[in-house]
């Protein structure tokens, strides 16, 4: 007699077959052959629920490049776990053959050569093919999208949002959760959900903060091939530490886990046969979360920017984690029968832009919302002759380029740059444009602040981003990436505790050691802080880029990390 458990870990090793690791498809293939849309998209269907997973797509329509991370450290239960392997290790521990695409698409090992192999990926145009030919196999599909979509990008900062929801509209999204479309303040997420968006905008851990109840819709019950499925939206818990609270005051978050435990309890009294949460958590909190909520069959999570290319199993329950910028979709079909998730097999689609066929309602639509700002979208700045990257625990090249362009423009000792994840890549010999620029600072607190702070001060900082990152318990990671730093040099010892991370600081240009008591000139961008002044961080970057005509990066090694 098998038990469910053992069937579900069955039904692992089964999606490792059909894609997910690509042991069985494509990646042993594809390094020597070229690659097809048809080996894309095959899968053997299964079971009668097929879900369809995008998120974190920072509002990039059109194919990008993107580096994946060399750092993604691990602390406590999760050292070690996927997502926290990079490079090799990753390679070896999905077994997938260096060189391959999906050595390219999932690592950042060789990433400017192999990218001269592969090309692109991404693209909603693209993405519009992959759902649609998703939903010609499994017509009942439902496309579910995680968040993070109506930012990032110069055209979606100037229309507000609004190219992405006639973009997510059209593509036929079915719910969503939310994060950065906060930004955009109270008022004009309001506008959008109750008077644009085709589908609901889901948050079951979103509050009225006045009145402390529930605000927005905390689920949607789809009825689908005679299987009822519940969604529960759960939006990214800290929003008003992690952004600013005074653009969205009227609401609080949280990760809530009890109202979570009462949800699932809700819709399974409903009868429902399978729960679904569509989570912007992250993936260490959602790991722990659904560790102590009972109920879940599948949840889908985003905010983390992690591309895995097989479900994690916690209990009975599968962690689906399906990249960002468009570069993957997900697809999991599910065998769900009396009330139960019995199987599921999934694939971890990568999106090559010059192998999938680009939609033509799509790609017309995406050029029709850009085509008001084409020419300053398309504006060259400057050339790179250096890779520049951003996401990874620590420093990142294109923050290097801001670091330097706002200590130069600005005139200050230390430069500070938010380490967020979201942000494309440039290979070397590329041109840099207005749009680029972009890419890595569209926000609407993008402000460039200089300021006198203490030394003291600075290391506060420092061990409070640090702890966002290194604590082990999951809920107490509250950030992004560490903070970006130009002009001063640190040593961070990532097995430590708070106060005590930090040490060895240093003014990089002199190595005159950091005083606590003296005062430095610091300028930064992206404080959270109400009524902050100074020019816009592209603005500020465009004038340096132009300033020096082209980029080439020194190697930082500012930055010295210990407790591995």
């Amino acid at each position: 007699m098998i038990t469910r458990r053992e069937f579900l870990q069955a039904s692992l090793a089964a999606s490792a077959i059909v894609g997910a690791s690509g042991v069985g498809n494509w990646s042993r293939l594809a390094a020597q052959q070229a690659l097809t849309q048809d080996q894309l998209l095959q899968f053997d269907d299964f079971g009668n629920v097929t879900l369809i997973h995008i998120t974190d797509l920072h509002a990039q329509l059109k194919p990008i490049w993107f580096r994946e991370p060399e750092w993604n450290i691990g602390v406590g239960d999760a050292k070690g776990q996927p997502p926290h392997v990079v490079g090799k290790e990753f390679l070896d521990m999905f077994k997938i053959q260096p060189g391959s695409p999906e050595a390219y698409a999932l690592t950042y090992e060789d990433f400017a050569a192999l990218g001269k192999a592969y090309g692109k990926m991404g693209g909603m145009d693209r993405v519009a093919t992959v759902v649609k030919a998703i939903r010609a196999a499994r017509p009942e599909s439902i496309l579910l999208d995680g968040g993070d979509t109506w930012h990032g990008s110069m055209t979606s900062f100037l229309t507000k949002g609004q190219d992405m929801v006639n973009v997510m509209n059209a593509l036929g999204v079915d719910a969503m959760t939310s994060h950065w479309e906060w930004t955009y303040g109270t008022e004009r997420v309001k506008e959008i959900v109750e008077t644009q968006l085709n589908f609901p905008f889901l948050g079951a851990n979103i509050f009225d903060a006045e009145w402390d109840e529930p605000a927005f819709e905390p689920y949607q019950i789809f009825e689908k091939g005679g299987v009822r499925i519940a969604v529960i939206g759960q939006a990214f818990p800290y929003m008003p530490i992690a952004n600013p609270k005074w653009m969205f005051p009227e609401y609080s978050f949280g990760i809530r886990e009890e109202r979570m435990q009462e949800v699932v309890d809700e819709v399974r009294a409903e009868g429902v046969d399978l729960v679904v949460c569509l989570s912007h958590n992250g993936f260490d909190v959602d790991r722990k979360m659904v560790s102590r909520v009972k109920g879940i069959d599948v949840i889908l999570t985003g905010h983390t920017h992690d591309a895995v290319p097989e479900p994690v199993l916690i209990g009975d329950t599968i962690l689906i984690a399906s990249g960002s910028n468009g570069k993957f979709v997900s697809r999991v079909d599910l065998d769900v029968r009396d009330g139960k998730m019995m199987g599921f097999r999934h694939k971890l689609i990568p999106i090559f832009s010059d192998v999938i066929t680009p939609d033509a309602d799509m790609a017309a639509l995406i050029d029709a919302e850009r085509e008001p700002f084409k020419a300053d979208l398309e504006e060259q700045v400057g050339t790179t002759e250096s890779l520049l990257y951003r996401r990874g625990n620590f420093q990142g090249t294109w923050d290097d380029l801001i670091c330097d362009a706002v200590r130069s423009e600005r005139d200050a000792q230390i430069a500070m740059s938010p380490g967020v994840r979201w942000g494309t890549t440039l290979m070397p010999g590329d041109a840099i444009t207005r749009e680029d620029i972009h890419n890595v600072t569209s926000m609407t607190y993008g402000a460039c602040y200089r300021t006198e702070m203490t030394g003291e001060t600075i290391k506060t900082i420092l061990e409070d981003v640090a702890d966002n990152i290194f604590n082990p318990d999951p809920y107490y990671q509250q950030g992004g990436d560490m903070v970006r730093i130009g002009g001063l040099a640190f040593t961070c010892d990532v097995s430590q505790s708070i106060g005590n991370r930090i040490s060895n600081m240093a003014l990089a240009d002199t190595g005159e050691a950091i005083d606590a008591a003296k005062s430095y000139t610091v300028a930064g961008w992206a404080s959270v802080n109400e009524g902050t002044e100074g020019p816009q961080i592209w603005d500020v970057i465009e004038a340096h880029v132009r300033k020096i005509g082209t980029v080439k990066l020194s190697p930082n090694t500012s930055v010295s990390v210990t407790g591995l």
